[in-house]
């Protein structure tokens, strides 16, 4: 007998992500593996405390600092493009709340580095993370500059966002035979984008579906005394 049969509470949560499971199923994501991370790792355990009961819905959620978590079967799509293999070395960019972070810890990396520009939101991040951190590194950093990744490489990099231009410095990156997953802003919306490298150096970029994904700012947001945000690097 399963061990939550014996405890509500439990058998509660247990019912509530196969519920969650079973409503992305229906609005199209099919990746077994991304399906069983998503219901191994609860949503409200990442999510602001006010905002837990909508945590199993598909909608995007309101971070501080003006991001967003985004909404589930968006996360599930990037996920299913990034294709994981057990023991990747992942570059995440974006960590936001930690909750993508600890996806890729059950989809088997064997170590994921995390920038996350917002100080604030990476300690929230790290905390909530827990044991998962053995297998992750939460930096505050603008992921988007060519100094924080410059001499890594990694089997796969998630870009946790909607950028206007991919910066080469990311590819670049990339081990042979690994992938990059980004949003990619078209003017009109974004579309996830797909960059594979094959076993030397030649890389194919693949446009997929349209997103409903946050824009990613370059630059590191500095903290000021009173605990406001402020912007390191100017926007366009």
């Amino acid at each position: 007998m399963p061990p939550e049969a014996d405890d509500p509470a439990m058998l509660a949560e247990a019912t509530g992500n196969a519920a969650f499971v079973l409503a992305l199923r229906e609005r199209g994501v099919r990746d077994t593996a991304v399906l069983r991370a998503m219901e191994q790792v609860p949503r409200e355990r990442f999510a602001p405390p006010a905002l837990h009961a909508l945590a199993r819905r598909d909608i995007g959620l309101p971070l501080a600092s003006g991001q967003t978590m985004t909404a589930p079967s968006v996360v599930a799509a990037m996920l299913g493009a990034l294709a994981m293999i057990p023991g990747a070395r992942v570059l995440e960019v974006g960590t936001g709340t930690g909750y993508v972070t600890a996806l890729l810890v059950r989809l088997g990396a064997a170590h994921i580095r995390s920038f996350e520009r917002y100080e604030g939101l990476a300690r929230t991040a790290r905390a909530q993370l827990g044991r998962d951190l053995d297998d992750a590194t939460v930096e505050v950093a603008d992921g988007l500059s060519p100094e924080a990744v410059r001499g890594g490489e990694f089997d796969r990099i998630l870009v946790n966002g909607s950028i206007e231009a991919l910066p080469p410095h990311l590819p670049a990156a990339l081990k042979p035979g690994g992938r990059l997953v980004a949003g990619l802003w078209t003017g009109r919306g974004s579309r996830l984008v797909t960059i594979t490298r094959d076993g030397g150096a030649l890389f194919t970029r693949t446009e997929g579906a349209a997103l409903r994904l946050g824009p990613l700012t370059p630059g590191r947001a500095l903290a000021r005394s009173s605990g406001h945000a402020v912007e390191a690097a100017s926007r366009d």
